[in-house]
């Protein structure tokens, strides 16, 4: 039996409050986790030191990806178009389309994304201990934890995006 945690109303998290799980380099903390809006979104933090990749090009089946930014400069790669976006500004990534996105600026990158439907976050927090060890994390389990959320990644294109856009995986 599948026991959901009881949310109080209202539901309130701090600035510093959250479940920490970061992904690799990606600083990554759940603000509303998707058993608080049943399903409907979640809601996470993201960090990335400047000319960072956070993540290999890769695909959604399942949910749309809503970012806006807090502060720094956002570079992301949405199909074949290459998007900047400040602090201010809004960029959606929607299911099904190939993408990454990097820190395209000097100073720190802060942003929220919002994960249409929840469900995702399951997969970032079975992710975040795999990233976080060290030394390089196996491509097949990861591949294997993301088929079970309906994701896709292009490991083998990482090189070629650092290269492109002068970023440190």
């Amino acid at each position: 039996m599948l026991i959901t945690p009881r949310v109080t109303l209202p539901y309130i998290v701090g600035p510093t409050d959250g479940s920490h799980a970061p992904l690799g380099k990606l600083g990554t903390v759940h603000k509303v986790p998707g058993f608080v809006t049943e399903g409907r979104v979640t809601i996470v933090e993201h960090t990335l030191a400047p000319r960072r990749l956070a993540a290999p090009l890769h695909r959604h089946s399942r949910e749309d990806e809503l970012s806006f930014v807090l502060e720094g400069s956002l570079g992301a790669m949405l199909g074949d178009e290459v998007v900047f976006a400040a602090a201010g500004s809004y960029v959606l990534k929607p299911r099904g389309q190939w993408h990454t996105f990097w820190n395209a600026g000097a100073t720190p990158l802060r942003f929220i994304e919002l994960l249409i439907p929840s469900g995702l976050e399951g997969c970032f927090e079975r992710l975040s201990p795999l990233l976080t060890r060290e030394g390089p994390p196996d491509a097949d389990v990861i591949r294997s934890l993301a088929s079970e959320y309906g994701l896709e990644f292009d490991f083998d294109g990482v090189p070629a995006l650092c290269r492109r856009f002068d970023l440190e995986p």
